[in-house]
């Protein structure tokens, strides 16, 4: 199991949870939830234990971000097709063959490789309380989420009028 089909089953992200995610709502709300996962964990700073209240708010809307919109009027639009990209990219392996071009599973794993390297240097920032590694750290997580849902939606854009892609457009 990759990192991928983790992130995919730690989610529970079956046919209709991304159908949800891929209203542009819920793709831009989890998009912008993002600083406020950095300040509930850099509030215990301030508040110390109390701390676990906003970290819990923030990974259950995390978790049912993708479960309470409703699937989206079209998904004829960059943020739909992101998701729907990420959507083919995770379940390549396991459902649709191997039809996905190789150029975009390069950039995909590259892109994630320099998410999770922000990632580290994001929580050292958080762990030891500073400015500098975490805003660094959060600029290239930001930054390279950004580009994965970018290239994403370019994956998409390759395959979409193939099966079982096509269905997913409308």
């Amino acid at each position: 199991m990759d990192i991928f089909e983790f992130a995919t089953k730690l989610m529970a992200m079956d046919e209709e949870t991304w159908m949800r995610h891929a209203n542009p709502i819920s793709g831009w709300s989890r998009i912008f939830t993002f600083p406020f996962v950095i300040l509930a964990f850099w509030s215990r700073q301030w508040i110390g234990w109390w701390c676990l209240i906003p970290i819990t708010v923030i990974s259950l809307w995390s978790f049912l971000n993708p479960r309470i919109f409703p699937r989206p009027v079209s998904t004829d639009n960059w943020a739909s097709k992101g998701v729907l990209g990420e959507r083919a990219f995770t379940q390549n392996k396991n459902k649709t063959g191997n039809i996905l071009p190789t150029h975009h599973i390069k950039a995909a794993k590259t892109l994630t490789l320099i998410t999770g390297i922000g990632s580290i240097i994001l929580v050292y920032g958080l762990v030891v309380l500073q400015i500098w590694p975490t805003l660094l750290g959060a600029s290239a997580v930001f930054l390279g989420k950004m580009w994965f849902v970018d290239r994403m939606e370019w994956l998409f854009e390759d395959i979409k009028d193939n099966e079982p892609f096509n269905s997913w457009l409308y």
